[in-house]
């Protein structure tokens, strides 16, 4: 049988975004791509909508997704497991919490800025973003917020409408998402039980925060190695030329040197 591979994505994306990379893995492994809560074709968190005390956590992502891959593995089948920026901090929570059963961990831009100190630039800058899309007083100005802070200045408005109508209809969930990341408490010094082979990637154009914490992240992660891609923290839709065969290169055992 083929060695799995689990798939997780970014926030406001959906399983989709991996068709490309699946289509290249195919041959040689079995892909299960997921859709995180909310987004795709999986449920709202249970409870969010209706309990105003409601927190969101990374254990409820992983909880999620435990339960989705319990239809595709057998128990206690280990599995390459990849995850882009919401999905990579999922990632590592679930990896932590099954250590023994990652044959392979690999993170595009995680955004675990929950790992650094809380005066650390990068996490007070993604803090900064978070208040502000917070106070806002629209749904479609938080969206613009979060769209231009990972692409880049002017692209929410840049959007066809009904792009623009898609992203705002689940801000509601990234908010949860980013309640989940820096609500989560783990530092950089609890990922050294993550012994398994790691590939931490980052964009070359991202925003400082994220290509910061990346850099962070290989270093603390025991068996890691770290690459930029062309591409921003979108690099997985937007560059999927550039990171794909990367990602594909590293299930496969095989020497990474550019991106």
């Amino acid at each position: 049988m083929k060695p799995a591979i689990v798939l997780l994505h970014s926030s406001m994306s959906s399983k989709a975004q991996w068709a490309a990379l699946v289509e290249q893995l195919t041959p040689d492994f079995r892909c299960i791509p997921l859709d995180l809560l909310g987004y795709g074709g999986a449920p709202y968190p249970p409870g969010a909508d209706q309990d105003e005390a409601y927190t969101h956590t990374l254990a409820h992502e992983a909880d999620a997704i435990t339960a989705a891959l319990a239809a595709h593995l057998a128990p206690d089948e280990a599995f390459h497991l990849v995850g882009h920026s919401f999905g990579g901090a999922s990632a590592l929570h679930l990896a932590r919490r099954m250590p023994q059963r990652i044959r392979t961990l690999t993170l595009f831009e995680p955004v675990a800025f929950h790992l650094l100190p809380e005066d650390d630039a990068a996490r007070v800058e993604i803090v900064t973003v978070v208040g502000r899309i917070m106070a806002c007083a629209t749904d479609r100005d938080a969206t613009r917020i979060f769209i231009d802070y990972w692409n880049r200045p002017g692209s929410f408005d840049a959007a066809p409408t009904s792009a623009q109508d898609k992203m705002i209809a689940q801000i509601a969930k990234v908010k949860l998402d980013f309640q989940a990341l820096l609500g989560e408490p783990v530092t950089l010094a609890d990922l050294a039980v993550l012994t398994m082979p790691a590939l931490v990637l980052s964009g070359q154009h991202s925003p400082a925060s994220t290509r910061s914490l990346a850099a962070r992240l290989a270093t603390a992660l025991p068996n890691a190695q770290a690459l930029q891609t062309r591409g921003g923290h979108m690099g997985p839709i937007t560059h999927g030329d550039a990171v794909n065969p990367v990602i594909a290169a590293f299930q496969r055992g095989e020497l990474i040197t550019e991106g």
